[in-house]
């Protein structure tokens, strides 16, 4: 029996091997369809939340549950679609969470969704995507998507090549993806944030929540209705989400900080940037504290355990924090700096735990 799990880089590989794109595989074995490829994106929507609140709406059992995918470390959104976005792990297109450290600099934090202008998005994610690759073989590549994401470095670094269609509000959506299906061969992707927000703010399950999977359900229905005759309709997702019960201010009431000079990642993700020489003391230390509620990794045995892949480039190993930190029951570790904006959230994703890497892949 074949026991290999599937992620994101394996789907988009298999979409436009499907496309006819050269130095492309099927890993996923889908085969050639009509030439038209829609790939919707709905950000938090974790194969869990689905299978428990997925019967409350219609759509979910009108489209077919292809098979469960897998997020890479960390199941954070700027990691997810940069592997969506080239066809390679983290360790290869270095976008490693959701901040890090960019190296040689004055111990400054690159926020990957809000970018840096200091940043050239082009020589921080080097991976040519398969949208370039696409676009210049010949293949219509759309990605339809709010306007604020147009231009963004985020975009430039993880999405970039495709003609980007600005749309607001779901309707505008349905509409440009539907118009960008016309060529043949075509490849649309569209992204939706709405679940997502209400997951971190409110919490997985909420009504908050539940009124964003519903607003989810329609885009999906509405999308299948529209697209032409024979294009095959994917839905899929970058990460799960857990709701904290529990958390810990990291250096309140604890000496988790003494060896620190920079905190990144995110709560259920940490890269944690260490002064020269107190690696070893300082795990030790973050061992010992948490005992087995959180998997503690350096910097070395996170690549020998090719928690990012089992290739990581010069350029990813310089970004990763010193000491990496992933809790493994639904703690969150919390930045001191950032206590407000950080405990205020219900749901969190980053971690390694089956509710927040697995997600669906499902097929109209």
């Amino acid at each position: 029996m074949n026991t290999k799990k599937f992620g994101l880089a394996d789907l988009t590989n298999s979409i436009f091997n499907s496309l006819g794109l050269p130095q492309t595989i099927d890993p996923l074995g889908i085969g050639q369809s009509g030439m038209r490829e829609c790939l919707i994106l709905i950000d938090g929507m974790g194969k869990d939340a689905v299978d428990k609140y997925g019967d409350q709406f219609s759509v979910f059992s009108e489209i077919k549950f292809y098979q469960s995918l897998f997020a890479n470390f960390p199941s954070t959104t700027a990691t997810s679609l940069s592997t969506l976005g080239t066809g390679v792990l983290p360790g290869v297109h270095g976008m490693l969470g959701y901040t890090v450290r960019v190296p040689r600099s004055d111990n400054r934090l690159l926020n990957a969704l809000k970018w840096d202008e200091r940043v050239d998005p082009v020589m921080w994610q080097k991976v040519p995507t398969f949208f370039e690759r696409a676009m210049s073989n010949s293949i219509s590549v759309t990605h339809v998507a709010a306007k604020r994401y147009e231009g963004s470095g985020f975009t430039q670094a993880a999405l970039r090549g495709a003609k980007y269609v600005g749309a607001n509000g779901i309707d505008e959506m349905v509409q440009a993806v539907k118009l960008a299906l016309a060529p043949k061969p075509s490849f649309v992707y569209t992204y939706l944030n709405t679940l997502d927000s209400a997951g971190h703010s409110d919490g997985v399950g909420s009504d908050k929540w539940l009124t964003a999977l519903q607003q989810v359900g329609e885009f999906i229905s509405k999308i299948i209705q529209s697209v032409p005759e024979g294009t095959r309709v994917w839905v899929t997702s970058d990460h799960g989400m857990v709701n904290s019960t529990e958390q810990i201010i990291l250096g309140e009431d604890n000496k988790l900080l003494e060896n620190v000079t920079l905190i990144g990642g995110e709560p259920r993700a940490r890269h944690i940037y260490l002064t020269e020489g107190s690696e070893s003391e300082s795990i030790a230390q973050w061992r010992e504290f948490f005992g087995g509620k959180v998997q503690i990794f350096s910097k070395t045995g996170a690549i020998g355990a090719g928690l990012f892949g089992q290739t990581v480039t010069e350029d990813s190993a310089d970004r990763m924090g010193d000491l990496i930190a992933i809790p493994n029951t639904d703690l969150i570790l919390i930045d001191p700096a950032r206590v407000k904006e950080e405990s205020s959230m219900v749901g969190h994703h980053g971690g390694t735990t089956d509710i927040e890497v697995e997600i669906p892949l499902l097929l109209a």
